[in-house]
């Protein structure tokens, strides 16, 4: 094993017990990110608690410095090459990742969010006797960072979750985009900033479309409104891909390669019309490397009397089946006197889908009942909106800044993985299409 690698895992575990042996400030802010992150997963193992540390120490904030900067002040001990690869790690990230080669000292990795390939060394010796068993085509969920320009190591304890077939894997990948959104395309810069323009995009075709970033009509209604909305967007990528939408389908599936029974069954799968999905495939001919996902609302907000959907360039849309009763809440008489209005206060803090920034929009809309209402919710007499707010949210696990929203475009190899992964739960189960729908919509 070069030194090199070895000095990694000396040093990882130094910084880790720093960390761990640390007081006041560092230690509220471990167990602040610690909620945070496992208040996303209802299962939570002995391995996700353990990566929850390793990427805290590389990624989590105390004030506004990470705990690598914090220990790389104190440890004055260090050689200037110890300290140019602890510098390196704040390159470190989570990910899902297939292996592709075994090597004689490791392994190629290729991580699954954004198709790039690594070269990938246990850094300990119970690591590379724990890890021979790897075999080709093995997903591992684990945390990676740079050892040399060559080469990376395990960082973090890893996860090996088997051979996937596609429709698995799609789950996988799913779970991983929901417990951790702060990775999402981490080693590919340019497709997240893709990914947040096309988030900016679609708040302005929703603004073009609704006329307004604040709509509240029935659940039956909206999602009705919300069906010409996609459609309208179909259009709009048709026309974008230099596709004639007067053409048949039978044009469009000769277009793609496929024959028309094989897009009418995608895209039954997933919920769209065979224009759509086909315009998709057509895509990867131009080249394209992110691809929108198509919206639908789920069964129980369609039944909704009065649902309200509140949009957001960077937050995305959120779907409120509530809102319009809490702001009816608000502007009674005495708020902080109803049993309704302190039951639906707690539910949006404790509802990890109500965000920071719906908090905020009440908070403008309606600064002093809610204050009020909060004061006598929270038992704070003293708790002030503007300056407490914040800290409140945080209190409950809510981010203050946005993550990337499920309306974000998806790398096109991803797209195309879904798109797999339900054909082949359509063919294994023919009668039970609308269970494989909602499991792979997005």
């Amino acid at each position: 094993m070069d030194e090199i690698l070895a000095r990694s895992h000396q040093l990882k575990q130094a910084l880790v017990d720093f960390v761990l042996d640390a007081e006041g400030e560092l230690a509220t802010a471990l167990e602040r990110y610690s909620a945070m992150q496992l208040a996303r997963s209802p299962q939570q193992d002995q391995h996700q608690q353990r990566l929850v540390i390793d990427r805290f120490v590389i990624e989590g904030k105390v004030g506004d410095q990470t705990p690598l900067a914090l220990w790389l002040k104190e440890a004055t001990d260090l050689s200037e090459r110890d300290r140019q690869l602890l510098q390196s790690w704040k390159h470190s990230f989570v990910g899902l990742f297939a292996v592709t080669k075994i090597l004689p000292d490791g392994f190629e990795l290729m991580n699954w969010l954004t198709a790039k390939l690594y070269t990938v060394k246990p850094n300990a010796p119970a690591m590379v006797d724990e890890m021979r068993r790897l075999k080709l085509g093995e997903i591992l969920l684990t945390q990676i960072a740079p050892v040399t320009e060559a080469y990376w190591t395990f960082s973090g304890p890893w996860k090996a979750m088997g051979s996937l077939g596609k429709p698995k894997l799609a789950v996988a990948i799913g779970n991983f985009k929901q417990n951790y959104k702060e990775s999402l395309y981490s080693d590919a810069p340019e497709l997240l900033e893709e990914a947040w323009r096309s988030v900016e995009r679609y708040h302005q075709d929703f603004l073009d479309f609704f006329g307004s970033d604040e709509v509240t009509m029935s659940g039956y209604e909206l999602g009705k409104k919300i069906a010409e909305f996609q459609a309208v967007l179909t259009k709009k990528q048709l026309a974008e891909a230099g596709i004639d939408e007067s053409k048949s389908m039978a044009d469009l599936a000769a277009d793609a390669g496929m024959d028309d029974a094989d897009i009418e069954e995608a895209a039954e799968a997933i919920g769209v019309d065979a224009k759509a999905v086909s315009t998709m495939l057509k895509s990867k001919e131009a080249a394209a490397k992110m691809v929108a996902p198509q919206v639908e609302l789920p069964p129980e907000l369609k039944k909704a009397e009065r649902l309200t959907v509140l949009a957001h360039p960077r937050w995305g849309q959120m779907f409120l089946p509530t809102y319009t009763q809490f702001k009816d809440l608000l502007t009674a008489e005495d708020p902080q006197g109803s049993e309704a209005a302190d039951k639906l206060a707690r539910k949006y803090l404790d509802d990890a889908a109500i965000n920071a920034f719906i908090w905020h929009r009440l908070a403008t809309e309606y600064p002093a009942p809610l204050e009020t209402l909060l004061r006598a919710v929270m038992n704070r007499p003293n708790f002030k909106l503007q300056n407490d707010l914040d800290a409140l949210l945080q209190e409950f696990n809510k981010p203050l800044e946005p993550e990337l929203p499920e309306i974000a475009s998806v790398p096109l190899h991803l797209h195309e993985l879904f798109q797999e992964a339900l054909k082949e739960v359509s063919k294994s189960k023919p009668k039970d299409k609308e269970k494989s729908k909602k499991g792979f919509q997005r």
